[in-house]
Parts: C-alpha cells; sequence; structure tokens
C-alpha cells in the first residue's frame, strides 16, 4: 500500500471498501475515509530504530477493517499498530509487510500464510498464535513471548533474539540461510539466548543459525539441519537429536547432557570445537 493522506468526509457514513486492482485485497486507508477525522499519515516503519508509541489506528477500527473484508486477506503493510490488544483477531492471508506491532497483545491470533516480511514485532505477546506457513523474513521477535505458538511450515530468517518459545511448534519450518539469494550478505536466523525449551524443532532448517546460548533443554530437533549452526554455549540437555545434522556446526562450550540419539547424528566427528561440549 502506498503512503497516502486519509481526508475527512463530507457526511458520516462509512463508504464501502473499495478493492485493489485484482479483487482480493482491501485498503486500509480507503476503508477509514469517512471514519478518520483529520490527516493521518502511514508512515513506513523502520525496523531497526525504536517504533513511535502512537498507533495509527485503534484497536476498534482494525476490528471494523476486518469484518467488512468479510474474510478476504487485508493490507496492513508499514502501519503503526504499536501496543494495541488485537488478540484472537483473524489476519489469515494478509499482507503485513513492514508492520509495527511492538508490545501489541497478539494471543491467539490467526496469521496462517500472512506475510510478516520485515515486520517489527519486539516485545510481542504472541502466545498460542497460529503462524503456519506465514513469511518473516528480516521480521525482529526479540523478546516476543511466543510460549505454544505453532510456526510449523513458516519461512522464518528472522531475529528471535531473548525471545521466549517454550513449547512453540517450529515443525518443518525453514529457518536456514539462502545461500543463493543473499544480496546484502548473509541474513540468518538467530536464536541467540531465547528459551526453546520443549520446543518442536523435528525437520527444521537451522542451517547456519545463530543458537549462541539459547536454552534447548528437552527440545524436539529429530532431523534438523543444523549444518554450520553457531551453538556455543548453547544448552541441548535431555534434547532428542536423533537424526540431526551437526555437520560442521560450532560447539563451543554446548551443554548435550543426557541428550538422545547422539549415536545417530550425522557429522558429529565433523563439528567445530567438539572437544569444549559436554556430552555426560
Amino acid at each position: 500500500m502506498n503512503r497516502q493522506s486519509v481526508q475527512p468526509a463530507h457526511d458520516s457514513a462509512v463508504p464501502p471498501i473499495e478493492p485493489f486492482p485484482g479483487g482480493r485485497r482491501y485498503s486500509v486507508a480507503r476503508f477509514l475515509r469517512g471514519i478518520q477525522w483529520g490527516c493521518l499519515a502511514l508512515a513506513v516503519l523502520p525496523v531497526v530504530a525504536e517504533p513511535a508509541a502512537a498507533a495509527d489506528f485503534t484497536a476498534d477500527e482494525v476490528r471494523a477493517l476486518l469484518a467488512k473484508a468479510g474474510g478476504e486477506p487485508v493490507d496492513l503493510s508499514d502501519v503503526d499498530l504499536d501496543g494495541l490488544d488485537l488478540a484472537g483477531l483473524d489476519f489469515r492471508d494478509a499482507d503485513l509487510r513492514s508492520i509495527n506491532l511492538m508490545d501489541a497483545n497478539l494471543q491467539g491470533t490467526d496469521f496462517r500464510g500472512a506475510n510478516l516480511d520485515v515486520a517489527y514485532l519486539h516485545r510481542a505477546d504472541l502466545r498460542r498464535a497460529d503462524l503456519r506457513g506465514v513469511s518473516a523474513f528480516s521480521t525482529i521477535f526479540t523478546e516476543a513471548d511466543l510460549r505454544g505458538a505453532d510456526l510449523s511450515g513458516a519461512k522464518l530468517v528472522s531475529n528471535f533474539e531473548n525471545a521466549d518459545l517454550r513449547e512453540a511448534n517450529l515443525a518443518g519450518a525453514t529457518l536456514g540461510a539462502d545461500m543463493r539469494n543473499q544480496p546484502m550478505g548473509l541474513v540468518r536466523v538467530s536464536f541467540r539466548n531465547a528459551d526453546l525449551r520443549g520446543a518442536n524443532l523435528a525437520g527444521t532448517d537451522l542451517s547456519r543459525g545463530m543458537l549462541e546460548f539459547a536454552d534447548l533443554r528437552g527440545a524436539n530437533l529429530t532431523g534438523a539441519d543444523l549444518t554450520r549452526a553457531a551453538l556455543g554455549g548453547a544448552d541441548l540437555s535431555g534434547a532428542d537429536l536423533t537424526g540431526a545434522n551437526l555437520t560442521m556446526a560450532d560447539l563451543h562450550s554446548t551443554l548435550f547432557v543426557g541428550a538422545r540419539g547422539l549415536d545417530t547424528v550425522i557429522g558429529l566427528d565433523t563439528a567445530v570445537n567438539r572437544r569444549s561440549a559436554r556430552f555426560d
């Protein structure tokens, strides 16, 4: 959605939503024309900077937009919804690129199939949220609460540093660096200092991922690809590593106490700093 100003309408009636060309996505600005007074500029959110405190729209306006769309995908790209209570809402297949959801309450929210590329979800509450199949490239989830969230099958080359992902489901997710598409240098998923206790990472692609000091105690890593992953200081005690691939992974001071399936791990003999890892 292009930047545009929302002008007040000449009467109080809410005009019908006009679909974008092609027909299926609904414009926030067009919907809010007639109910927004004054002039509101939709600002593109910088991913690395601390966002402004004021949201562009209220939670009630977002709910009204979703209701009017009648289940069709909405376009909320580039808007600021900082701190809003959006728990349980349906954002399936929505365009949420560069959205600001910092500190938002997103408990139980449905994001299935949504595009969250370059979105900002710092400290967002995503407990039990449904993020199956989302695209989240260069997305910020730092310090977010993702306990019990479902991210299975998602593309998550994102920053999860200091996030809480206890009991989260990331089975089959793609989190590895795409070596064929790195025009701005190597972009890798980061779980540094993240809490992944009891998380389901079965079959995930974590190749070249940054997991330094991550807490992976009791996690399910069966069949996970950890090729060249940075696992320095990580705790995998009690984790299930059956069939996992640790080829050339950095195991500096990594803990594997009580880990299962170590005899089936691929490439363990090629791991870097293996001697400093603890296995008993």
